[in-house]
Order: C-alpha cells, then structure tokens, then sequence
C-alpha cells in the first residue's frame, strides 16, 4: 500500500530516570529533557533529525522555566523550531500526541517532538541537605505556543468542605465503585490490591520503573510501617507516586520526513486515532461519582473512527493514578479488568512525573508494538479528578483511512448534570466517601451526600472516632444531617 506522505509517524522515543549517590551530580529538569530528546532522534537512527524539527513541546512540570521548549532549541541545534508549553493535567502528553498528528496530517507541521521531565526526588533531598546547586533561570522568554488551557478542577465550594486534592477525590470514587458493584469493604480492599499488584509486577520489570520492589497483594491492601493508610481504602503503595527524577520524550514526524531522514521501517509506529474530551470541571455537577461519560463518548468515538473494538486491542496503558482511574476507564472503554492493563506498572510504582506520566506511557508503548508487529495498543491520560481525557490508538500498520482526531465534547455535554446544594442544611443520605489519615490514624471523613431532590452537597465527619468506624462499616446509603458549617453527624 503506498503511504500518503503526510501520514504522521511516531520514530523515536526515550525514557531516563537518575538517582545518583551524591547529590550534586543530580541534573536539572531541563538537562534531562535534553537528554532523552537527544535519545530519541538516536532511537529513530536519525540524530540529524534534531536540526530539522518544526516545533518542540514541552509538558508542564514543577520547574520554573518559562520556555524550556527554546533552552532545548538552542541546546540541540532547532533554532528554527517554535514551541509550545502544555496546561497542567495528566492527559496533556496524549492530547499532544493527537494534536500534533493533526498538525503533521494537514501538512502543517513536518516533525516534532513532546518531552517532560521531573527533578523532584533530588531538588527535595538537596533542599533537605542544605546542598546548594545551579540551575538554569529562564523567566523572561514565552513559547511560541500555549497547550491547553488551565481552568479550575474544584469549586470554592468542595474546597471549603475538604474536597480539594487528588488524595481526597479518588479514593471518594473508589467507594462509589464498590457502591455500585455491591461489594463489601473487605471484598472491594482485596479485589483493587490483587489490581494494582498486577501492576507492581509490571513496574518490577521496567528498567525505567521509580519502585522496582515486589510487592504481593496483601503488603499493598494493609497499612504497615512503610505504607500507612492515607485516603481509605488506599494505602500509600496505592497513590500516586510523584518523589522521583524522570523524563520521557516521544518524536514524531511526517512518512516522507522519516524516508528522507533515513528513519529504518522497523523504527515506525503510527497514531491511528486519537480522541479527546472532558467531564465536568466540577466534581459536585457529575452525574455519577463512578463512571465517566466524557471517557465513554471519547472511547466509542474511537472504535468507531478506527473501525475496531475494545477486544481487537492487543496492548493497553490505561491511566492508574489510583485504582479508581483504572476501573473507571475500563468500564468506560468495554475492556476486561482481569487483562493486563499497564505497560509501564502505573504511576504508583513506575512512578507519576506530575503531568509527564504518559510520555513514558507512549514511549513504552512504542517498543512494546516494536516488539510485536502488526498489534494495537491503546494508551490513555487523565488530567485533574477524572476531568481531562485523552486517548490514542498505536500500532506499526499505518491508518487505512489515515491518521483521525477528534474532540467530543458536544456529546459529552448534553449527559444530564447533578445540582449542587451549597447552602442545604438537614437530612442527607451518603453517597460516597473516604476517611482521610494522619501518621496516627483516621483524622476526617470526606463524605459525598445527596438530598431529598437527588442534589450534591459535601459533608466532614470530624470526629476521629467516628472517622474511624467508616473504615469498618459502610456507610453508604446511611442516612445524615448536614449542618451549616458542613459537619455531618452519620445515623
């Protein structure tokens, strides 16, 4: 089959992480972007191809450079290159991916590449030792180019009632997961370990993995020394893990660009599709607090534009913050949790670089099709409280209809929203909810309540005591008084 030339092509990908005995020898993020985004253009067996990029994009980190996208330019030979700088959220690299693809299709683009990197792990320790290191300051420069848009994912509502990180969001869904599938807290803490020690033993094997320790089931189900309960049911093991040095790069190119880079067939992996949709920014307005629409709409649309189905995928990275994520997405997307849903090991073990995750999903995807000619994979990406969504199907066939992207949202809007009672002052019934932990033990109950007309409120449980008996007897359904200052007395 001859290939348009436009067809966008993924040839190179690169993945680092560092953790140096001597602290001084720790690099700084952006020497690490440089790093793999040099590494790429060698993974294609092109280096040259750095001289010719068209655009750099770069993943939102924790740093402060204000363009790394030009310190990269400069550093590699792109002068020439424009770049960009995503919004914070987990699902920005794939969002990328598909964006950039479109760009490539179109002819608008010829080559490009996504990097992200993460200093974490070593800036916190240095800091903690009092060790002084140089860095670059970049303040004054703006990408050519913004990514994304960063809007609100909560409501000064949920935060004045205590709903206001991740720790506190997932595990709530977790427990209107369990609500829904009719399991007991026992049955619900021992099915999602057996999960997520699946993906331990993944993590164990990825030479690019943040925690390569074997852990069995029941060491990540039960709180011990080294792995306190935070937010109930989730132990440390099952969080989110971002105490870490990585960086991923994933570069990607037109077919005639690759041919006349001298980029070798067997390097090629194409983006086939990619779709791209959000729930609603605020939590509390959902329609369900287990389920996702904008993930189900974005996933038929998928199939449909690709012309497969959930059991044609060979190969699946679904994004696993928490497990709450990974259940949602594979309800959402028709796809059978007792498979192998991690190529990486997920964001607790193989670690979570803030929004730079999947990069490394992406490019640990593109070895695995490498690896496996002629198979699908599909790799998803989360942003916010299962808010940003982002999908993109791989495979080393090219695209029959080439490559297809599409944003979804106009369905994903017309799903019928929950009203928020702010001001609700009386009888409520449980909907969902989690007991957030100190380092001695059950601290608040964040609870998800619903009144008499089916509204959303939020509820805190501040007795310690009272906390902690939620983590032994389930109080979904339970009806409670909701006072005005948010304080939930549970029947």
């Amino acid at each position: 089959m001859s290939l348009d030339p436009r067809t966008p092509v993924v040839v190179g990908v690169a993945q680092a992480k560092q953790r140096p005995e001597n602290l001084a020898d720790a690099v700084e993020a952006v020497a690490m972007m440089e790093q793999v985004v040099r590494d790429a253009a060698t993974d294609a067996g092109a280096p040259a191809m750095l001289t010719s990029l068209d655009h750099i994009g770069v993943v939102q980190g924790a740093w402060k450079y204000s363009d790394p996208g030009r310190l990269l330019a400069d550093r590699v030979g792109s002068s020439n290159a424009r770049t960009s700088l995503s919004a914070n959220g987990g699902n920005s690299p794939q969002s990328y991916l598909n964006s950039l693809a479109a760009r490539i299709q179109t002819g608008d683009l010829n080559s490009a590449v996504i990097c992200g990197a993460e200093t974490i792990w070593s800036r916190r320790r240095q800091r903690r030792h009092d060790l002084t290191v140089e860095f670059t300051r970049q303040t004054d420069v703006e990408p050519d180019e913004r990514f994304g848009a960063d809007v609100p994912m909560q409501s000064e509502f949920e935060k004045s009632r205590g709903m206001e990180q991740p720790v506190n969001f997932y595990p709530l869904f977790e427990s209107a997961i369990r609500a829904c599938r009719g399991e007991t807290l026992d049955e619900h803490r021992d099915r999602i370990a057996e999960l997520w020690a699946r993906f331990n033993t993944v993590a164990v094997d990825n030479e690019y993995g943040w925690v390569r320790t074997a852990m069995t089931a029941e060491e990540i189900r039960n709180p011990s020394t080294a792995n306190r309960m935070v937010g109930f049911p989730y132990t440390k093991a099952m969080n989110s893990n971002w105490d870490l040095d990585q960086a991923a790069a994933v570069m990607i190119c037109s077919v005639g660009h690759a041919e006349a880079s001298g980029v070798p067939r067997d390097r090629w992996v194409f983006p086939l599709v990619g779709t791209d949709a959000h729930d609603t920014y605020e939590v509390s307005r959902r329609r369900d607090l287990h389920s996702s629409p904008a993930i189900t709409e974005a996933g038929s649309r998928l199939y449909a534009l690709a012309d497969i189905g959930p059991h044609d995928i060979d190969h699946l990275d679904l994004y696993s913050c928490f497990p709450s994520a990974v259940q949602v997405g594979a309800q959402s997307l028709n796809i059978d949790q007792s498979r192998q849903l991690t190529q990486t090991g997920g964001l607790t073990f193989a670690g979570g670089p803030l929004n730079n995750y999947v990069t490394h999903s992406i490019a640990t995807m593109v070895d695995t099709l490498r690896d496996d000619a002629g198979s699908v994979g599909l790799v998803t990406a989360n942003g916010g409280f299962l808010t940003k969504h982002a999908l993109g199907l791989y495979s080393t066939e090219p695209p029959n209809a080439g490559y297809q992207a599409d944003d979804v949202q106009d369905a994903v809007d017309k799903v019928p929203q929950t009203a928020v009672a702010v001001d609700h002052v009386g009888d409520v019934t449980v909907e969902a909810y989690t007991v957030m932990h100190n380092a001695h033990g059950p601290e608040v109950g964040l609870c998800a309540v619903l009144t008499s007309d089916g509204s959303r409120s939020w509820g805190r449980v501040t007795n310690a005591s009272a906390a902690a008996e939620m983590t032994r007897e389930d109080v979904i359904g339970r009806t409670a008084h909701l006072d005005a200052d948010g304080e939930l007395s549970i029947a």
